[in-house]
C-alpha cells in the first residue's frame, strides 16, 4: 500500500527545518565582519520565499476544505428527503472541480515560484577549502542548504504538488559531501539517515501526481465513495442508508481542516523565527562595527 505524507509528518518536517535554522543562527555568535552575513541573509531569504509559497499552497486548500465542511449539514436531512441526493451530488461535483483547480494552481506555483528557489546539487563537489571560510560557517551553511532543500522537497510533494518533474528524481544524484574536518558528511550517521529518508520518500511518490497529503487524499476518496453511492440511489423511491459514508466524510474533512490550520501556525512561527534571527544578527554586526 502506498503511504502519503500526513499533516503530522509535515509538521515534523517544518520543525526540523526550524531546528537546523536555529542551530545555524546560534553558531554565528563568534563571527564578525566579512561576507558571512550576506551569505546567511541570502539563504534565510530563500527559506522565507519557499515557506511563503508553501503557505499559499496550503491556504488554497482552505476553500476546498470549507466546501467539504458545509456538505454534512445538507446530508443530515437526506434520509427524510431523498430529493436532496441530487443537491448533494452537485455539491460533490463542485468539490471535485475545486480539487482539480487547486492542484493545477499549486502546480503552477511550483513551476514558477518554487523551482527557481530550490538548490541544485552537484555530485562533483568535494571537500573544498572554501568551506573552511568564516571559521567553518560556510560549510555549515552549505549543509543547511542541502538538508533544508531535502526537507522542503518533502513538504512540496506533500502539501503543494508532486509530479515526475518535481519529485525526488532530481535529488537522486544529491551530493552528500560537504565541509567536515575529518569526514565526508556521507560518512556521518546524520547524512546516512537523510539519504535513507530521501530514498523512502522518492519510492513513495514514484509515479504519482497531485497533492500527496494523506488527509487531502482521504477526503477526496470519501467524496468519491459518497458520490458513487448517491449515483446508485438517485431516482430510487426506496429508502437507503448512507450514514456510514457521511460519517467517514465528516471525519476526513475534520482531519484535513485540523492539519491545514496546524501547518499554517507552524509556518507563521517559522516566519517569526527568520525575522527575529535576521534582526538579531544585523544588530550584532552594527554593534560590533561600532566597537
Amino acid at each position: 500500500m502506498m503511504h502519503h505524507s500526513s499533516s503530522s509528518s509535515s509538521s515534523t518536517t517544518t520543525d526540523s527545518v526550524n531546528g537546523f535554522y536555529n542551530f545555524l543562527t546560534h553558531s554565528l555568535d563568534d563571527l564578525y565582519g566579512e561576507k558571512w552575513l550576506d551569505e546567511y541573509m541570502d539563504e534565510s531569504e530563500r527559506l522565507w520565499e519557499v515557506c511563503h509559497v508553501l503557505k499559499s499552497c496550503i491556504s488554497n486548500m482552505e476553500n476546498y476544505c470549507s466546501m467539504g465542511v458545509n456538505m454534512p449539514s445538507i446530508l443530515e436531512n437526506i434520509d427524510s428527503n431523498p430529493q436532496l441526493a441530487r443537491e448533494v451530488s452537485r455539491a460533490i461535483n463542485r468539490c471535485q472541480r475545486e480539487r482539480v483547480r487547486l492542484e493545477e494552481e499549486n502546480k503552477s506555483l511550483i513551476e514558477t515560484r518554487i523551482k527557481p528557489l530550490m538548490m541544485q546539487f552537484d555530485e562533483s563537489v568535494l571537500i573544498q577549502s572554501k568551506f573552511n571560510g568564516f571559521n567553518g560557517f560556510r560549510g555549515a551553511l552549505y549543509a543547511l542548504k542541502n538538508i533544508s532543500s531535502l526537507l522542503f522537497k518533502i513538504m512540496v510533494n506533500g502539501l503543494a504538488y508532486c509530479s515526475n518533474d518535481s519529485s525526488f528524481s532530481s535529488l537522486s544524484n544529491m551530493n552528500t559531501t560537504c565541509y567536515n574536518v575529518n569526514h565526508t558528511v556521507s560518512e556521518t550517521s546524520f547524512m546516512v539517515s537523510a539519504t535513507r529518508l530521501m530514498e523512502r520518500v522518492k519510492d513513495c511518490g514514484e509515479g504519482q501526481n497531485g497533492i500527496l497529503l494523506y488527509e487531502f487524499r482521504n477526503t477526496g476518496y470519501a467524496m468519491d465513495e459518497l458520490q458513487t453511492k448517491l449515483d446508485r440511489v438517485i431516482g430510487c423511491e426506496m429508502g437507503f442508508d448512507i450514514s456510514e459514508r457521511v460519517e467517514n466524510l465528516k471525519s476526513c474533512v475534520g482531519g484535513l481542516q485540523y492539519g491545514i490550520e496546524n501547518m499554517i501556525v507552524q509556518l507563521d512561527d517559522f516566519f517569526d523565527e527568520i525575522v527575529e534571527s535576521r534582526k538579531k544578527l544585523s544588530d550584532l554586526c552594527i554593534h560590533t562595527s561600532d566597537v
